[in-house]
């Protein structure tokens, strides 16, 4: 069954996309993050263009924050005080997100931004994450416990300038770093069409410290509003957002992250840490590939407007 696209202008099946969104949604579930760093190349591989991969990609990413913010605010999951600054870093890094996407996408050079955004951007974050799951293996096979993080050890940008308490995270730290990592995120974010929580959650745990109790819930909390704001400004000034294509992948990953979800809770930490590292390397992978390998049409002619 096809479905025309009126933003993308091309066809596509709607089981295949149903499909693509349960998959995605079931990864998604079982890892605890967003689908946005893997829905995104697969929209490109299908054919839509990169833009609005993007750009639509969003509207999923605030649908599955919504609903997970609303479960942590009930269990008091949120540090609303630290997500409140994390909403302001992420805003403004939002609107300088869009504003570079704009300015690529004009200057004809989008594509290569977004490749090269995501071979940097997993590669770091894939292999880091590999290298700790594969020390933490070999220490256990050695019969040796793997390495404690002690949390009262805080760095020194902790204590930088405008320090400010959160108490629902026993925190006491500047909010330059927090601000700082919240731009990133939402820049990111806006780029790349990824809600940045694997980058955020890590960060929240390992340099800032945070109970594990409120990273997920006051990550999602930030991942919610820069979202939100992103998918606005994408559609009004870049007109990328494709409302049938989100419509039909919010519909699928809703779907699927309800099994991947119930297989998450079984698995063991360290499987954990190993799985997604892997999954990171492998999308990272795909990119890398296409900027090593030789296009099958290396020249194209389109039509453009004269000045």
């Amino acid at each position: 069954m096809q479905i025309y696209l009126p933003i993308a202008e091309m066809p596509v099946s709607v089981l295949l996309l149903l499909g693509l969104g349960a998959a995605v949604g079931f990864i998604s579930g079982v890892f605890g993050i967003g689908g946005g760093f893997l829905m995104t190349p697969v929209l490109i591989v299908l054919g839509i263009p990169p833009a609005i991969a993007v750009a639509t990609q969003t509207a999923p990413i605030v649908a599955s924050s919504t609903t997970s913010v609303l479960a942590a605010l009930r269990r008091r999951g949120v540090d609303l005080r630290l997500g409140l600054v994390l909403v302001g870093g992420g805003l403004l890094g939002t609107a300088l997100g869009v504003w570079f996407f704009a300015a690529m996408r004009r200057a004809g050079q989008l594509d290569l931004v977004i490749t090269l955004a995501y071979v940097t951007l997993f590669s770091v974050v894939g292999g880091l994450m590999l290298l700790e799951s594969l020390r933490d293996l070999w220490a256990r096979r050695g019969g040796r416990p793997a390495a404690l993080r002690l949390g009262r050890e805080h760095p020194a940008y902790m204590a930088w300038p405008l320090r400010m308490r959160f108490p629902r995270s026993r925190l006491y730290a500047s909010v330059l770093p927090i601000l700082g990592l919240a731009l990133f995120v939402g820049f990111a974010g806006a780029v790349l069409g990824i809600g940045g929580g694997f980058i955020l959650v890590p960060a929240l745990l390992y340099l800032l410290r945070v109970p594990t109790g409120v990273v997920v819930g006051t990550s999602q909390f930030q991942i919610l509003w820069t979202g939100l704001v992103g998918l606005i400004l994408h559609a009004v000034q870049n007109q990328a957002v494709d409302i049938v294509l989100a419509v039909i992948l919010i519909a699928g990953s809703v779907f699927g992250a309800q099994f991947g979800a119930r297989l998450g809770r079984n698995l063991r930490a360290d499987t954990f840490r190993l799985l997604l590292a892997v999954l990171v390397l492998a999308v990272d992978l795909r990119f890398v590939l296409e900027l090593a390998l030789r296009p099958a049409e290396p020249f194209s002619i389109a039509a453009v407007e004269g000045r």
